[in-house]
């Protein structure tokens, strides 16, 4: 009983500290420059939809074989 409770306290717990810790700075800063996101980040998001797209056939796949 005590493991399906320790989970989910965790889970909330996270969810509550989460955006005291990744608070952004107020507005512009006098020689900060920006980073650009874009780029990498779509790259990796393209990825990771083609990897997931790979393991949902590949299961499929498996399973087929497993019925037969």
């Amino acid at each position: 009983m005590k493991k399906k409770i320790v989970l989910p306290v965790l889970v909330i717990l996270i969810a509550l500290l989460a955006p005291v810790v990744v608070m952004a700075t107020p507005g512009d800063l006098p020689g900060v420059n920006d980073v650009p996101l874009d780029g990498g980040l779509s790259v990796l998001l393209a990825a990771g939809v083609g990897y997931g797209i790979k393991k949902v056939r590949d299961g499929r796949k498996e399973k087929k074989q497993a019925d037969i």
